[in-house]
């Protein structure tokens, strides 16, 4: 019931569902390095996926997201940061300075995409799939939006923009999800 309200809703705002997108290993993305980067790698993980620019005053999430990666990469999760121009145009206009920017200024060593549409129609389908999942209320709003995924592959919940990558309940929650 609640993912036809929600596919509802989607369809009433304008985002397109990605129905043969079941679960996040369903999804294969590009690498920043232009790569294949399909979800199903991560299979058992525990994944935490941000849409990310590098010239947002939310940029200095990216050390926090790496702060998480390496303390809970031995347990089972990972941190894809998926750079997008979709809020204000701030992200770098080549992927290869986006994956330098990340390298150099706060050592990034989790995995990247390319820059990528994360809202409306147009949006990847990861994206398309978490909006069609959890309604569209939880959908970016702007950079630095993070989705949840389970070691199942499925949702767990939406973290806002706002929401630091060291907020408690972030980090109960990526708990939680590696003990489940």
């Amino acid at each position: 019931m609640i993912r036809t309200i929600a596919l509802a809703a989607a369809a009433t705002l304008g985002v397109a569902a990605a129905p043969a997108v079941k679960t996040a290993y369903d999804v294969t993305m590009t690498r920043i390095d232009g790569e294949p980067l399909p979800f199903k790698q991560f299979r058992g993980k525990v994944l935490l996926v941000v849409n990310t620019a590098s010239l947002c005053g939310n940029t200095p999430q990216y050390a926090g997201l790496e702060t998480l990666h390496e303390t809970y990469a031995p347990k089972g999760f990972t941190v894809i940061g998926v750079p997008s121009k979709d809020f204000g145009g701030q992200e770098l206009d080549d992927n290869g300075k986006v994956k330098e920017f990340c390298e150099t200024k706060f050592g990034i060593k989790f995995p990247l995409t390319e820059t990528s549409v994360v809202k409306g129609p147009a949006a990847v389908p990861f994206y398309r799939w978490a909006a069609a999942t959890l309604g569209p209320e939880q959908t970016p709003t702007w950079n630095f939006h993070k989705y949840l995924v389970g070691k199942d592959g499925r949702l767990i919940r939406a973290f806002g923009n706002k929401v630091q990558p060291g907020d408690p309940a972030v980090r109960k929650a990526i708990e939680a999800a590696l003990a489940a």
